[in-house]
This record gives structure tokens, C-alpha cells and sequence, in this order.
């Protein structure tokens, strides 16, 4: 019995799980996750426990499937992991080999004597950690104001509606507001985020236009360039400021 056993397992042609350590941005984010592929497996399965987010995957799937998953479920991965712990704040570094977030991807921090400039997925920058820091917020305003200009234009035609000014603002706890002058702000962390989040803000923001309140008539006006805003809402709330 135990030999036919051995000869069993001897000539069986499972193939043995493999697993990873990876990491990847889910609702502007930086989450650890183990990625395990099978054989057996036809489908990808999410998996949260007191370990964090494991992934299960078939063993030829590709990237593209992967990361479409994983967006897909943002923002309930992100609400389920806080429901296991308490998050600490996630201290962002400033030396060679960090990341940091950039419109949804994830951009590593290549230190060497060098203008500050993007290569690719690479932000070259040179410096100490607090010069650093200092050179990649001043780039972070480069990048959003014309971003956001560009989009509150584009929102505003859609809307008819004409916002006075544009401002980019710090605050700890709004993504945007907008006053009954015109004045539309714009958190600097929108520029962490996918283009399609910031969108949703630009359109929320400039929707007060229309109605200065968060009635259904306000709503509507939201639905109306963005029929998927509910689906949004859900996953900029997964966002931390």
C-alpha cells in the first residue's frame, strides 16, 4: 500500500503552487499582497485575512487579467483590510528605490546627481531625503495645475458652466470644494490618483455650480457627464488623504 502511494505521488503531475511577495496601488493606496499561482485554479480568488490580501491566480494568467481584478475590487479590498486592523499611516521615504504615487501608478525614486526628470516609471532626483521631498512636491504642483486646468475646462463646456478660478489646496479631509463665486479647489493628492477619480472630483466640484447643496437635483447634474459616479464615490472613499 504505502509503495503503490509513493508511486502515486512519484508519477502525479500536479504542479507545485508558486508564490510571491508583490505590491501595487488599489484606491491610491500602496498594498503588500502574496500572489500564489495553481494549476488547478480557472479563475482569480481574493482572499483577506489577519495575513492581508492574498492572491490566487491560475498559473498562466496573465498581468493584464490580474491588474484588471484588482482595480475592479479596490475599493472592497482596501474597506476589508481596514476591517482586520487598524492601519498605522504609511510613512512615505525619500531615498533610492522608493515609490511614490503618481496618477495610479506607482513611480520609483531613483536618487543620483541629476535633474529632477521622469524616465519611464523612474524619478530621477537628486539630494538628501528633505531636499528630495521638497523637489517631488514641487513637482507633484507642476504636474496637477495643468492637469486640473485642463479638466475643469474640459468639464466645465459639458456642464456650461464658468468657474472663476482654480486653486490647488492642502486641506486634510475634502478633495475639492467649490465657492458660490467660482472658485474651484483642488486637493494637491488628486495628482496620486487615476484620471478618472480626479475627473469625478472636477465634476462634483463644478456640479455646485449648478446647485450649491448635495440634493438629487445636484446628483443629477453629476449623472449627467458621470453615469457612473455611485461606483466612483464608492472607490474615492476607499482613498486615505
Amino acid at each position: 500500500m504505502l509503495k503503490r502511494l509513493h508511486n502515486l505521488l512519484q508519477s502525479s503531475s500536479i504542479k507545485p503552487v508558486l508564490v510571491e511577495q508583490r505590491e501595487v496601488l488599489l484606491a491610491g493606496r500602496h498594498i503588500a499582497y502574496t500572489l500564489k499561482r495553481s494549476s488547478k485554479r480557472r479563475s482569480i480568488g481574493l482572499r483577506i485575512d489577519h495575513r492581508g490580501l492574498t492572491v490566487s491566480v491560475p498559473q498562466k494568467a496573465s498581468e493584464h487579467w490580474l491588474s484588471e481584478v484588482l482595480q475592479d475590487r479596490a475599493g472592497w479590498v482596501v474597506e476589508k483590510l481596514d476591517g482586520w486592523r487598524l492601519r498605522k499611516p504609511e510613512i512615505q521615504q525619500w531615498i533610492d528605490g522608493a515609490t511614490i504615487a503618481f496618477l495610479g501608478d506607482l513611480l520609483t525614486l531613483r536618487a543620483e546627481l541629476a535633474p529632477l526628470t521622469l524616465r519611464g516609471n523612474e524619478l530621477w532626483v537628486a539630494g538628501d531625503e528633505v531636499r528630495i521631498e521638497r523637489q517631488v512636491d514641487q513637482w507633484y504642483r507642476q504636474q496637477a495645475m495643468p492637469l486640473f486646468t485642463a479638466r475643469v475646462a474640459h468639464y466645465a463646456a459639458l456642464l456650461n458652466v464658468l468657474p472663476q478660478q482654480i486653486k490647488l489646496s492642502t486641506a486634510k479631509t475634502r478633495w475639492g470644494s467649490c465657492t458660490s463665486h467660482g472658485v474651484i479647489r483642488l486637493n494637491l493628492q488628486l495628482i496620486k490618483l487615476p484620471q478618472y477619480l480626479i475627473d469625478y472630483v472636477v465634476v462634483h466640484e463644478l456640479a455646485h455650480l449648478h446647485e450649491m447643496n448635495h440634493s438629487a437635483a445636484f446628483w443629477r447634474v453629476v449623472a449627467s457627464v458621470c453615469p457612473d459616479y455611485l461606483k466612483l464615490r464608492r472607490e474615492l472613499k476607499a482613498c486615505s488623504l
